[in-house]
């Protein structure tokens, strides 16, 4: 095997990108690199490319962007003619088939954003925030043939602080992981890395979000509230019903009073809300469907809220 690694980098979303970036400048030979297809967005459906794609075009990097690889004949004989010492995936968005974990002499390694076997599953980085994780991390493993179940290489650990957001702290582990990577890579190389097995009765998961885990349930107490909010960020977000329309909740902390779950209390320009548990929040920015964001101050003038409404109807 060379000193130079010759590898194949798997990735689509921005959280990718500093790993392949990190790659490059670490003298690694990146033969491949292999994303998503270009999808359309926005209003116009304009084809937009991946974060992956866009940085790899940047980096002269040649690039193949398969619709599907498990039954790809066309794409394994390209893998194949290049006879990559290791594959590396982050955040591809396909499940990588056995015939392609079998192939190169390292493996497939991944890298995770979480401490597994915690959080394993597409959103490990929004669910650590959600249930009110102080700390998580990265974790570089050999993919096999389940979810996130493969065996452990390295983990590095990074604190969650009180005003962290899955967007904020997303770039954060990016970072970790990027370097993580290489030290992983080295290691393998030298032998100084070996495999451990996950502790499979430990694993917790972490599942695709959907639109409803933004809608708030007034039920759950102001913190359970509160960190979910931060943890769903950009999306879903929070929503709430008012008026019967949606209401999103951009803004909000907790305070020291005790209100019926879901009931709306004005305080001059505050707008307060009940949780559970005998808690409650302060609503401090919030958008009505088709209106623009607003304070609440500027919402309770709009809209003139009555005391002892309820938020989600």
């Amino acid at each position: 095997m060379s000193s130079s690694l010759n590898l194949v980098f798997c990735g689509t979303p921005l959280f990718a990108v500093p790993t392949l970036e990190r790659l490059v400048d670490a003298g690694f030979h990146v033969q491949l690199v292999v994303t998503q297809p270009d999808r359309p967005k926005g209003r116009g459906l304009e084809l937009v490319s991946s974060s992956v794609k866009k940085r790899a075009l940047e980096l002269a990097l040649p690039i193949i962007q398969p619709e599907r690889i498990k039954n790809n004949s066309d794409f394994r004989a390209q893998l194949a003619d290049l006879s990559p010492d290791g594959i590396v995936v982050v955040g591809y968005g396909r499940i990588i088939p056995q015939w392609m974990i079998e192939m190169p002499s390292l493996g497939n390694i991944n890298l995770h954003a979480s401490l597994l076997p915690k959080y394993r599953g597409a959103a490990p980085i929004q669910w650590a925030v959600a249930r009110g994780e102080t700390t998580t991390g990265v974790t570089t493993m050999k993919i096999d043939a389940g979810l996130d179940t493969g065996d452990i290489l390295l983990q590095r650990e990074i604190a969650i602080a009180p005003t962290d957001t899955a967007e904020t702290l997303a770039p954060k582990l990016a970072a970790l992981g990027a370097d993580l990577m290489v030290e992983t890579l080295r290691g393998l190389q030298t032998g100084a890395v070996r495999p451990r097995p996950q502790d499979h009765a430990q694993a917790t998961i972490a599942p695709i979000l959907t639109k409803e885990d933004g809608l708030i349930d007034f039920s759950r107490p102001a913190s359970e509230i509160l960190q979910r909010m931060r943890g769903f960020q950009p999306w879903p977000g929070a929503f709430t019903k008012f008026r019967g329309k949606n209401l999103q909740v951009w803004r909000a902390a907790g305070i020291d009073r005790t209100l019926q779950p879901a009931e709306l209390k004005v305080e001059g320009d505050r707008l307060l809300v009940g949780c559970g548990h005998g808690s409650a929040i302060e609503l401090l920015e919030v958008q009505l469907e088709g209106k623009k964001r607003a304070s609440a101050a500027d919402f309770i003038r709009g809209y003139r809220p009555l005391p002892g409404k309820m938020l989600g109807g």
